[in-house]
């Protein structure tokens, strides 16, 4: 139920000339999964379980990023994924911003509300990935 309220939520605006757009989740969801795949997939598993290819030669192991919300009481850590792939919140096992891709995620500004309504800025591309992300929560 959580995820289904939250998913509403979720739906953010594109900053363009002053005006907001809103963004067609599906649409989010199709592109955060091309991302995810292209990606993320490789240390955190095609599943999001933390048991990609690579994850036997990393130090620290990847996430299983599909249990976020399990182990957040039930609530997907919105902010905290948000700052963790754009860099305000650094990773040692990812050298510093994550993805190492850095460049990458950046542009295109996009405002996500929380469920209390908080308005985070993000790039469309974080903004499409969490989408995607917050659909396969276990």
């Amino acid at each position: 139920m959580y995820r289904t309220v939250f998913t509403a939520t979720l739906i953010g605006m594109i900053a363009t000339g002053g005006q907001a757009q809103e963004i067609d989740m599906s649409d989010a969801v199709e592109s955060g999964r091309d991302l995810y795949m292209r990606h993320c997939a490789t240390c955190h598993g095609l599943e999001a379980d933390g048991a990609g290819p690579m994850a036997p030669v990393l130090l620290i192991q990847p996430k299983a990023l599909a249990s976020l919300s399990a182990e957040n009481g039930g609530d997907f850590p919105l902010i905290r994924m948000i700052q963790r792939v754009d860099g305000r919140d650094p990773l040692v096992s990812h050298g510093s911003s994550m993805p190492v891709y850095g460049e990458f995620f950046e542009g295109d500004d996009t405002a996500l509300k929380t469920p209390a309504g908080q308005p985070v800025m993000t790039s469309r591309p974080i903004a499409d990935l969490v989408a995607y992300l917050l659909t396969i929560q276990e």
